[in-house]
């Protein structure tokens, strides 16, 4: 049977199942030439418009406008024809025939494809192809209707053909059977968009070929990041998919180390150039590799647009890069070693007593004195969270202790300490180790001169700068019974939380020495332990307690330090007693505001003579002392400029409130230590502290008029 007998049959012929097989076999010609027309898009408008020209003159010739009536009527027949022959009339009427039935939002997701469908149909639609126009009018949706014996127009069925822009998906019809299998239009696989082809090519079919495979996972190429790795980033951000596509398409945009992208912060041009630079290197990666799919010609125009613009900032940051270089490799061979970094801190003091008596009732010697000490701190890491820190020290400027005031209180900080005398010899001062053992431990091991301020928190900020910075004085510096441990040994600092902190310590004082009496647990000790509570960034507290042996503070008056300062009680002996003591102390500090901090503390310390001495000129007898010391501070931090600090600070240097024998000195009077210092920072690295210290009744003596002791102090610190 040929088409033009298909054409005469009447109604009746219709009902054969040869006749609906053969108009399926036409249909389904229909349908290849539709394919081929849609593939002929994705190549060109211009391929596609020679084809329509073709197919609608073979259509024309093959099928006659009649058709059209030949299958309205062929609607009409409910009923007649067989239930074997239904479904193959539905299907007939479910495949799409034509190029627009394809063009659908549902199978094109390129708004770049789909733009090219809307010039394609008004080719179709316009009066120069009415043979293909008349085909066109009988559109049918993907899914078949179920009433088939409807007599309205199949025009009238069809949904409008969405805008090729459009974000919308077409309406389904309502009529849709439940039991009718719905037709699934082709599936076109979703690509980047291509490369700009040449507009000549030998083969079409090799250029269709080749733009349905673009896009494949063999073609993809790896992501360094993705844009979900920023987590301040957002679907719903306006910018989501420009950032999208330039982190995971392009692969050179990155956020910062702590996984943010900081979108609304603002750019300088240098990062604009820096991010530009690297999206220019992978572009460049891409070309050069072949890689096609991920850039258009328009792309590298508007990127070359931009090369062009910020050229004067690339070529200063490539300068800049050049000259890091240069200097890191100067560095490199230059360098002191790849693990240890020298710093330093010298002090220039000039000092002298401007007036007052010593603790013998005479008047102190007021000569001027100048003198300084040198630290040079060598700092090593191994691991990049450990610390090795060997320190040099040398100093010159005499105790006043020793030669000015005979008593201990207001010694400075910076000078020789307490009875001692000064040289300018360079010594081995500090010598520890410390590393962290887990993620809230640390361990610090203690070979020389270690102090407690090394591995607990003396809760005096602003004052406690060992001399170099804060208060002038011994006394002002710290706590007095933080100086009852010393030596070598092992301390554990042990985080309890965020904001609580355990600290331990064991130091010896003359733990080198092998000698009877002495070592590491013979000889001189202190144990301490504190507990420091931080309920606010701005407020510390904390509780102190020290067990020692043969330690004293060296502050306070001679009956404090009275085993090592026998000679002021006219006893005549070369040694000292042995003495144990139990102190406690409580510390706090309370930033008030930025400007503000006030704190202080108090310290009670038990102080027991273990053996009697007696002497042609006195006797001891064992026996306990109680030592009490407090004081108050308050600092100014930022005064007038930036990095200066102004302290003030009341207290009561350490004294013998009482004794258990008459052989045991006690303080009858109280002194107490005003002290006052203004640290003016003349740039980040020196800085000039004026200070005054004053003694009421000094050793604690009203029979001794005040003293007072001026100091101007230099710090150089690198």
């Amino acid at each position: 049977m040929t088409n033009n007998t298909i054409r005469r049959n009447t109604v009746g012929d219709l009902r054969s199942p040869k006749c609906v097989e053969r108009a399926i076999e036409l249909t389904w010609c229909e349908e290849k030439m539709s394919k081929f027309l849609w593939k002929g898009l994705l190549t060109s408008p211009a391929v596609l418009a020679a084809s329509l020209v073709v197919s609608s003159t073979a259509l024309a010739a093959e099928q006659p406008v009649e058709i059209a009536a030949a299958q309205a009527n062929q609607l009409e027949l409910a009923g007649a024809a067989t239930e074997a022959a239904q479904p193959e009339i539905s299907a007939i009427t479910a495949e799409p025939a034509s190029v627009v039935n394809n063009l659908t939002v549902e199978t094109i997701e390129n708004n770049n494809l789909a733009a090219k469908v809307a010039p394609v149909a008004e080719q179709v639609a316009s009066p120069e192809n009415n043979a293909v126009a008349a085909d066109l009018s009988e559109t049918k949706p993907a899914v078949a209707p179920a009433n088939l014996n409807a007599k309205q127009p199949i025009a009238e069925q069809i949904p409008a053909v969405a805008p090729a822009n459009s974000s919308e998906k077409p309406a389904v019809p309502t009529n849709v059977s439940a039991d009718k299998a719905a037709a699934k239009p082709q599936q076109i696989s979703q690509s980047t968009a291509p490369i700009a082809q040449p507009p000549a090519q030998s083969n079409v079919l090799e250029q269709i070929n080749q733009y349905s495979a673009e896009g494949s996972s063999e073609d993809a190429v790896g992501q360094v990041t993705s844009v979900s790795q920023l987590s301040d980033v957002r679907p719903t951000d306006w910018a989501f998919q420009a950032l999208q596509s330039l982190v995971e398409r392009y692969g050179c945009i990155a956020g910062y180390p702590d996984g943010t992208y900081r979108g609304n912060r603002a750019m300088t041009r240098y990062e604009f150039a820096a991010g530009l630079n690297a999206c220019l290197d992978k572009v460049n990666e891409l070309i050069k590799g072949g890689t096609r799919g991920l850039a258009t010609k328009e792309d590298l125009a508007a990127v070359q647009k931009l090369q062009e613009e910020f050229a004067a900032e690339l070529a200063t940051l490539r300068g800049r890069v050049d000259a890091l270089e240069a200097r890191t490799s100067e560095l490199e061979a230059n360098q002191f070693s790849t693990t240890t970094k020298l710093n330093g801190e010298v002090i220039f003091a000039l000092t002298g007593i401007a007036r007052g008596e010593d603790a013998d009732g005479r008047d102190a010697d007021r000569s001027t004195a100048f003198g300084s000490r040198v630290r040079l701190n060598f700092d090593t890491s191994f691991t990049g969270k450990d610390l090795l820190r060997t320190r040099l020290q040398v100093l010159n400027l005499g105790a006043f202790s020793t030669n000015n005031t005979k008593t201990a209180e207001g010694e400075l900080r910076f000078n020789a300490g307490p009875f001692g005398t000064a040289s300018n010899t360079v010594g081995l001062d500090a010598l520890f180790y410390q590393f962290p053992l887990g993620k809230s431990t640390t361990v610090i091991l203690e070979a020389n001169a270690g102090a407690a301020d090394d591995f607990t928190n003396t809760v005096n900020p602003y004052f406690d700068g060992d001399g170099g910075s804060g208060a002038l004085s011994n006394f002002g510096t710290r706590n007095p019974i933080y100086y009852l441990t010393a030596g070598t040994g092992i301390a554990v600092r042990q985080q309890l939380g965020e904001k609580l902190e355990l600290s331990l310590g064991y130091l010896a004082g003359n733990a080198a020495s092998p000698t009877q009496g002495n070592g590491l647990f013979n000889g001189s000790y202190g144990a301490l332990a504190q507990l420091t509570f931080k309920p606010t960034s701005t407020m510390a507290l904390g509780l102190t307690y020290v067990n020692s042996y043969n330690f004293v503070t060296g502050t306070g008056s001679n009956a404090s330090n009275f085993p090592v300062r026998l000679g002021s009680f006219g006893i005549d002996s070369d040694n000292n007693l042995p003495v144990s003591s139990n102190s406690y102390g409580a510390q706090a500090s309370w930033r008030v505001r930025p400007g503000l901090a006030i704190g202080g503390w108090a310290g009670y310390t038990n102080q027991r003579i273990l053996s009697n001495l007696a002497t042609p000129t006195g006797s001891v007898q064992r026996g306990d002392q109680k030592i009490w010391n407090w004081a108050v501070t308050v600092a100014f931090p930022d005064l007038l400029k930036e990095g200066n600090v102004a302290g003030f600070l009341v207290g009561m240097e350490p004294r013998v409130t009482s004794s258990t024998n008459r052989t045991l000195p006690e303080d009858k009077d109280t002194s107490l230590h005003i002290e006052g210092f203004y640290q003016f920072k003349l740039s980040d690295n020196i800085s000039i502290t004026p200070g005054v210290i004053w003694l009421t009744a000094p050793d604690h003596n009203k029979s001794n008029s005040d003293l007072v002791i001026g100091v101007v102090r230099t710090t150089f610190t690198f």
